[in-house]
């Protein structure tokens, strides 16, 4: 007897843009008829910013064939964009798509046997070739109690241990009207908070016209939908923010306070020899700008620990900046060469002293983070619930709560916290 049709299961690895294009993709392959296949589909939706994400997706794959010996398996993804040989190599791996190929139905063939002959087995084009980002619209995201909105793809700067720009290719911009619209559907189907997402957010706008700035599109979301609760960002790049972004982040208080910031170093050597644009007097005077403005704000940052030529005295640097810039949720990467990249090529750290590094760094994120849990306790927080017993506060700080739907905000008093995440007291009142 053949094996019934198991539908179409997406594995996500990365950031919330790939959570986000892993709908658009679901849409795509439905539409496509892979739900039908006997057997089922799976879809991996890879990282490539560390060695180590390759490894997890590799490993993944390798799993999810020994337990779905009858599904089609095809990768996609930045790892697949940019290194689609070793993945169609796989013998687990039945078809590799590019980071534009993944989000458009013809490229998912229902066939059994996709059609695919071994040369047709990688469909990737030269992601540097695509110019313009389509604002796909999506109803949902499934599991998720807030919603993801793309605004903007790919990368014009090229820091010397980034592959990204090689699996997303060069910045482009969704129309503000397409996100706007986007937002307003997603509200519309119940969503109280949407994260904007992008893989250099703040480089919005420049290739539209009249280059309106990320300030401004922020700006226009919360005025055209006045029925959105809570609008979030994700990773933003410091120096590149403009005065209408900072003005909103002080002036409205339905962006919510927390922002991330794309730190990755605390030393100006190392800086300049990742290539980035700002000194570590930029990072501590913009956190310190942003602070006056919204006291409550909450940072969280990417570091690198060991980026090659990094002395002691320029790691301490980077530690202390921890606490400078009072960054509470860490992002700890142990540096991890990307073939390809300049910093490859560079004096590299030893292992050992990079692995040692980068736990000195995680224990002086979770000694802030505990110190932020710390100043939480008898506060009132407005919590979203992301799934039964679990939520997080407009800082993005987990806490545990013990009502509410998810999807649904609720106050609550702050009665303590575990050293993870905060403990809410029953609810004060619901919000409005």
């Amino acid at each position: 007897m053949a094996p019934l049709p198991k539908g179409i299961d997406v594995v996500t690895f990365g950031c919330r843009l790939n959570t986000y294009e892993s709908e658009v993709m679901r849409r795509e392959a439905e539409a496509a008829g892979l739900g039908g296949l006997a057997g089922g589909a799976v879809i991996f939706n890879t990282c490539a910013v560390t060695g180590e994400a390759v490894r997890q997706a590799r490993q993944a794959i390798r799993k999810a064939r020994r337990e779905n010996p009858a599904a089609r398996i095809i990768v996609t993804g930045c790892a697949a964009q940019t290194d689609p040989d070793s993945f169609a190599g796989m013998d687990e791996v039945d078809l590799v798509l590019g980071n534009e190929e993944k989000l458009k139905a013809h490229n998912y063939r229902a066939l059994p046997d996709f059609g695919v002959n071994d040369f047709e087995k990688a469909r990737v084009n030269d992601i540097f070739s695509v110019r313009e980002t389509a604002g796909h619209m999506v109803d949902a995201i499934e599991g998720r109690a807030r919603a993801f909105v793309q605004v903007q793809n790919g990368c014009d700067h090229r820091c010397t241990f980034c592959i990204i720009p090689y699996g997303r290719g060069n910045s482009r911009s969704v129309p503000m009207g397409a996100v706007v619209e986007q937002v307003k559907r997603l509200v519309g189907n119940g969503y109280a908070e949407v994260v904007l997402t992008g893989v250099d957010m703040t480089s919005y706008g420049a290739d539209l016209p009249g280059a309106p700035k990320l300030g401004r599109l922020v700006k226009t979301i919360l005025r055209q939908v006045p029925d959105l609760r809570r609008l979030r960002l994700s990773s933003i790049d410091s120096i590149e923010a403009d005065p209408e972004l900072i003005e909103a982040i002080g002036g409205d208080r339905r962006l919510m306070p927390h922002l991330h910031l794309s730190l990755q170093a605390g030393d100006d050597m190392i800086l300049k020899r990742m290539k980035r644009r700002h000194l570590r007097e930029d990072s501590i005077r913009f956190c310190a700008e942003i602070r006056a403005i919204r006291p409550e704000i909450v940072f969280g940052a990417d570091i690198i620990a060991g980026f090659p030529t990094e002395t002691e005295a320029m790691f301490e640097n980077s530690l202390k900046i921890v606490e400078e810039c009072g960054l509470t949720h860490l992002h700890v990467f142990p540096f991890s060469p990307r073939k390809g990249t300049p910093a490859a090529r560079m004096p590299q750290v030893d292992g050992a002293v990079v692995k040692v590094r980068a736990a000195r760094l995680r224990a002086a994120g979770a000694a802030a983070y505990r110190r932020h849990l710390d100043a939480l306790v008898g506060s009132t927080q407005e919590i979203l619930v992301e799934r039964p017993g679990l939520g997080r506060t407009e800082g993005f700080t987990l806490a545990a709560i013990d009502t509410g739907a998810p999807g649904e905000i609720v106050t609550a008093g702050i009665a303590g916290h575990d050293g993870e995440r905060l403990v809410a007291a029953a609810p004060a009142a619901r919000a409005a």
